[in-house]
């Protein structure tokens, strides 16, 4: 297995009972790209044992991995923010009477506090396969808003691209390509093999699956894929031609076309002009005040 990667950082020791510097903690866990949340105090008054800054790193399991926000009285309801913030992917400020045993702090320790949870969730990733200056520019507007880029293709090299994550140049059946349910992939093979790629993607539970094709290569590949069998709700994840009509031309406007898609996507948007969504809500206005 040949990959190539960027940076990356060894794994934590697995043994959260040991002291570590949280800050070193979070770098690591960053780099791992794992989720977790940190839970820091901002104000406490009365018997308090945590102080206002203490932090501690809670991860996916709602286990504590480093730091320290008070004992059993507080701990507890801190966990289950975390949790509640990464699943939602919303920050949180927690009130806690630790006099009172009925909100579930704990056994009754004195005093109040308040924490702010803030969640830390991975970018998605967004593979690439294929090779050539329109993976180029995917590969270089995907790092610059936030993606963690992953290029799959036996000609991919540092040179033609250096903000990829990860290098992947030994792939030639694809078992290496391995999306989360929350990545986004694309395809931009030149027709070399797309049909294929097409086929092993669609096994997995992506979100979004973009063919850099023509209109007419976008039918042929789908009625291929129709005809082996794949039903039309896998298909239904294709984006064929990917990207959005933006009237683009040159290799860099395709690329910002579908990158411009996915951010739609990952983001919600409405996909309509900016002037437009304005004057919807000046509209509206309007009408509420007459």
């Amino acid at each position: 297995m040949k990959h190539d990667m960027a940076s990356s950082r060894p794994g934590s020791n697995g043994d959260p009972s040991k002291r570590v510097d949280i800050f070193d903690l979070i770098t690591e866990l960053r780099g791992r790209r794992q989720p977790f949340a940190v839970a820091t105090v901002i104000e406490t008054e009365g018997s308090v044992s945590a102080k206002t800054a203490s932090k501690a790193v809670i991860d996916a399991a709602g286990n504590m991995l480093g730091g320290w926000v008070g004992g059993g009285c507080a701990e507890g309801a801190v966990r289950k923010a975390a949790l509640d913030c990464l699943a939602a992917g919303r920050t949180a400020v927690l009130d806690l009477d630790l006099d009172d045993e009925v909100l579930g702090t704990g056994m009754p320790c004195g005093g109040t506090m308040r924490v702010y949870v803030e969640p830390f969730l991975p970018q998605p990733s967004l593979w690439i396969l294929g090779h050539g200056r329109i993976a180029e520019c995917l590969c270089l507007i995907g790092s610059e808003l936030g993606f963690h880029v992953v290029v799959d293709d036996p000609d991919a090299d540092r040179e033609h691209y250096p903000a990829a994550s990860l290098l992947i140049t030994d792939d030639l059946d694809y078992s290496q390509l391995t999306p989360g349910t929350a990545d986004f992939v694309v395809i931009a093979t030149q027709h070399k093999g797309d049909h294929e790629s097409l086929q092993t993607v669609l096994r997995r539970h992506v979100p979004y699956v973009g063919l850099v094709a023509s209109k007419k290569r976008s039918r042929l590949v789908l009625d291929y894929l129709r005809k082996e069998g794949l039903d039309n709700g896998k298909l239904a994840r294709v984006h064929a031609p990917a990207g959005l009509d933006l009237g683009a031309c040159t290799p860099e406007e395709i690329a910002l076309s579908v990158m411009s898609e996915i951010v739609l996507l990952h983001r919600g948007g409405s996909g309509t002009t900016m002037r437009k969504e304005a004057g919807k809500r000046d509209q509206s206005v309007g009408q509420a005040l007459s």
